[in-house]
């Protein structure tokens, strides 16, 4: 069966028993999934379920005319055993995929006509004696009780699955396209499938020309839907959603250029140089970042919170390559730009505090980092809600930089309260609060707390896997988490497949020389060295190291410790007997490692 929440699971089981109460009579159930992948994973399972004392069938509606009595009159046309009105469950998708608004040569959109036919042909339903299970968006189901209130007065129950992952947009998101839908005089709903929005910008395309100046900012505009769908795990498909946005952030820079747009083409190369860094393309995203530097410095007053945040992302790209010493002077420049410019107690001013706080981290010096995650703390508490979630998110910065200290007794009351506050603020799938329960175990697993910390591991992996996109890189992670807790425990045939899910995530997801498939590797190779298994672990090594030293400075942290553990391998392996001196003569780092080896 699915992997559902309970809510959804109560749901499910509700469906089920309604589709077989169904019999002789027509029995119309609503079901409401904005997941395609979840739908089709919960239309199989009670398929299944019902066979075979239950047929089942499935249709989808056709684009342009959409109605429902004639793609079931179809279906029954074609099957002798519902011409014989056979017990049976009739599916029925294709909903999600039309459009709200018209295209060209349209008089009516596919929604306005999948509304009228419900509207008038209800009565014609009666000659299907069947359980048709007609699966809908949220969007739709919003507007179907207005628009076809005879059809929805039949029907025998709704059934409601809540997802993150959407195809959809919330009305607020709308405004920048307002003016391509003038002629149409309907409000627009308060959600809006995300193809009627690339749709709008096609039609402004084909209408005015790729070099119309609109279009500059409907492409900004669609990139930041994109970006925002992909930082909060909404997105369908995260790596079809990350090209889209990499696309019209592209598009919009090049017309910003052309029109000599500033402003907007500052953020426009800020965002898409975010993209490109949370891929580890680095090498793409600095200059990006750069030009938006260059342009904020040219156009804005040198202590412009704008400013602030792009040399802030730059900086932050830099600590992400270990390239502390570029990094630091931005950061501390950041820090300047908000004394000047903001209150002492805003909560920008937390941020940049705290991001400089992880800079000193990163490179051991604790004892710099300290009063700076202190001091962003106490400006969250005097300036935010007390269960506001950047509160508890340097709560746990703060926690993660005790325990990296071995401070375990002062890092877990302040785990403890970064999860309490987001179980408060935030819905109960929010990636966020997986983040810090998977950080809360991580301290148990330090101290060798392991029965405390599995049970949490699992929840995070639980609230990952309901919250994002199944090839998210934010699952890998959680995923290897869990794996490394078994390992640590011998319990070697658990990890394994966690490990192998980890990485197949990431190949999926990122480029295939990221820095985290590299760490994904080293794991696996671990995991293999731990059980003699030299090897399978030799070639992953190799790899992460190769990706590592082609990506990252040679002094960051990361290239030392796969390299100390690539070393560690041939040492025990030569020792074993199941590696050898003579292997190394042809080996693209064999002179290093015999070196180090012998030493």
């Amino acid at each position: 069966m699915s992997n559902l929440n309970s809510q959804n699971q109560d749901n499910y089981e509700d469906l089920l028993v309604s589709i077989e109460a169904g019999k002789d009579i027509l029995n119309l159930l609503i079901a409401v999934c904005d997941d395609s992948d979840c739908r089709d994973r919960l239309i199989s399972d009670y398929e299944a379920e019902l066979e075979p004392d239950i047929r089942r069938y499935r249709v989808e509606l056709a684009r342009g005319e959409p109605s429902l009595r004639s793609a079931i009159a179809n279906l029954v046309e074609q099957e002798a055993y519902l011409q014989q009105r056979g017990k049976a469950v009739i599916t029925v998708t294709g909903v999600e995929k039309l459009r709200f608004f018209k295209q060209f040569g349209e008089s009516r959109s596919e929604q306005e006509v999948f509304f009228g036919y419900l509207q008038w042909t209800r009565e014609a339903l009666r000659e299907f004696p069947f359980s048709i299970v007609l699966w809908v968006t949220r969007q739709i189901e919003i507007l179907i009780s207005n628009e076809s209130p005879d059809f929805w007065s039949w029907r025998k129950g709704v059934f409601r699955f809540d997802t993150k992952k959407t195809a959809a947009v919330p009305k607020t998101e709308f405004e920048p396209f307002r003016s391509l839908v003038e002629e149409d005089d309907r409000e627009p709903p308060s959600l809006i499938p995300l193809e009627d929005l690339q749709d709008l910008i096609a039609r402004t395309e084909q209408k005015k020309g790729l070099q119309d100046p609109s279009l500059a900012s409907l492409y900004a505009s669609m990139g930041k839907i994109y970006y925002r769908r992909i930082e909060s795990g909404e997105c369908e498909n995260f790596q079809d959603e990350y090209e889209l946005a990499i696309e019209y952030f592209k598009k919009a820079i090049g017309l910003q250029q052309e029109l000599e747009m500033e402003a907007e083409l500052s953020s426009s190369l800020n965002y898409l140089a975010q993209l490109y860094k949370s891929q580890g393309r680095y090498s793409e995203a600095e200059p990006l970042f750069l030009q938006a530097v260059e342009i904020d410095r040219r156009a804005l007053p040198e202590d412009h919170p704008r400013l602030a945040t792009h040399l802030n992302n730059l900086a932050g790209l830099y600590q992400s390559q270990g390239r502390y010493s570029e990094g630091e002077p931005l950061y501390l420049q950041v820090v300047e730009i908000d004394r000047r410019a903001l209150p002492e107690d805003h909560p920008s001013l937390a941020i940049d505090l705290n991001n400089l706080a992880g800079l000193y981290q990163s490179q051991g010096r604790y004892s710099e980092a300290e009063p700076l995650f202190l001091q962003a703390v106490e400006i969250d508490r005097r300036a935010l809600p007390e269960d506001h979630p950047s509160l508890a998110n340097h709560i746990n910065n703060l926690a993660g930089l005790y325990q990296s200290q071995g401070r375990y007794s002062e890092a877990e009351p302040l785990f403890l309260q970064a999860v309490e506050i987001d179980r408060r603020a935030l819905p109960e799938d929010h990636p966020s609060l997986a983040t810090h329960i998977n950080n809360l175990a991580g301290l148990y697993q330090s101290q060798g707390r392991y029965s405390e910390a599995e049970p949490l591991f699992l929840q995070a992996l639980e609230i990952g896997r309901r919250a994002l996109p199944e090839d998210h890189p934010s699952l890998a992670n959680h995923l290897n988490n869990l794996a490394l807790l078994y390992q640590s425990q011998g319990r070697y045939w658990e990890a394994e497949p966690l490990y192998l899910q980890a990485l197949e995530i990431d190949r999926r997801a990122l480029p295939e020389d990221h820095p985290n498939l590299a760490i994904d590797l080293n794991n696996l190779a671990g995991l293999y060295e731990s059980q003699g298994r030299y090897w399978e672990a030799e070639p992953l090594f190799l790899q992460a190291v190769e990706i590592l030293r082609s990506k990252l400075p040679a002094n960051h942290p990361n290239i030392q410790v796969v390299w100390e553990n690539y070393v560690g391998l041939w040492r025990e392996g030569i020792s074993k007997g199941d590696l050898t001196f003579e292997q190394l003569q042809k080996h693209p780092f064999g002179e290093q490692l015999l070196a180090e080896i012998q030493e």
